[in-house]
């Protein structure tokens, strides 16, 4: 059984399934990979010198693929600069994408908006957006601070959207993840910690070795480590992430550590000599779930499986 859903059919892909555009982590190979597999892959924004390098490898895999990008962050001559190559999508994320939409659809690309909230939802619509992701809380990286969870929010943005195609985002990491999104009225699912531990992943690999052993009921959501790193994030987004030592220092006290900038250097200090990871590990609830680090088609196609195989379940009860 192949299940086939208005977004399959929009991108020409085999399953619903579409690799989160993470930031650092989500490189030409892992987008490249994905699409070989029979999903959406998507890559991650970056500086131009990233894109250069890694909008390449996804454009000559010969598949669908897209690109994701930061509307609070990117600007109109990264977007341009990824619309060279031509991908079949482009992701607007965390912020006004109305700088970026019209450019998208005259290059031909289909305009996909992820939403945080049923405001940015309508938003979107009245943008003319072709795909609506609706991203809940327990999503990894960044997502809304007063957000809803994945189960409730997406049957709102679905019921929003109408003819629209909405992904489900935060929190699915297998196949029956994919399979709930489909019940609930999505026409596939974006995930993103999943992808992370995968072999085209551009994490390091005590990063995905991380991943493999956390637990999603260490995860945590707030803005410490943005502040910290003297990230330019909007307040209105915190950031999921597995545990770190300065979230134990300062959970609860982020007014306090925003008007100290002698603590942000302490922790720039801290990871300049190593005493910190350079980087967050970016985790959502489903974590638990990773369990292995394996080639990012293969995970495709045994996600879509393990999506058949829980519908047929269904079904046959």
């Amino acid at each position: 059984m192949t299940l086939s859903t208005v977004f399959t059919r929009m991108f020409g892909v085999l399953h619903p399934i579409a690799s989160a555009p993470m930031g650092g982590t989500a490189g030409g190979a892992l987008a490249a990979a994905v699409s070989h597999g029979g999903g959406l892959g998507m890559v991650g924004g970056g500086d131009r010198e990233w894109l250069a390098r890694e909008l390449p490898i996804a454009a000559d895999a010969g598949k669908s693929w897209g690109v994701g990008f930061l509307c609070w962050s990117a600007s109109v001559a990264e977007v341009e600069l990824a619309l060279e190559f031509r991908p079949a999508a482009v992701m607007l994320s965390f912020g006004d994408p109305s700088p970026f939409a019209d450019r998208v659809r005259a290059a031909g690309a289909a305009v996909i908006v992820q939403v945080t909230d049923v405001d940015e939802a309508r938003q979107a619509l009245d943008l003319g957006a072709d795909v609506i992701v609706a991203q809940g809380t327990e999503s990894g990286g960044h997502g809304a601070r007063n957000g809803m969870s994945t189960l409730p929010f997406v049957p709102l943005v679905v019921d929003l959207a109408g003819p629209v195609p909405v992904l489900a985002a935060g929190g699915v990491a297998d196949g029956r993840g994919v399979a709930a999104a489909l019940v609930l009225g999505a026409a596939g699912a974006l995930i993103g910690t999943r992808f992370q531990a995968t072999a085209e992943s551009v994490v390091a690999p005590v990063i995905a070795r991380q991943i493999v052993a956390g637990r999603g009921q260490d995860t945590e959501r707030n803005s410490v480590l943005d502040i910290a790193r003297g990230s330019r994030w909007p307040s209105r987004y915190t950031a999921r992430t597995l545990p770190h030592p300065y979230i134990d220092q300062w959970r609860d006290r982020e007014v306090e550590l925003a008007a100290d900038p002698e603590i942000q250097r302490a922790y720039q200090a801290d990871v300049a000599r190593g005493a910190l990871p350079p980087l967050p590990v970016w985790a959502g609830e489903g974590v638990s779930l990773v369990t292995d680090i394996p080639p990012a088609a293969e995970l495709v196609a045994t996600l879509a499986a393990q999506a058949e195989d829980a519908l047929d379940r269904v079904r046959g009860s």
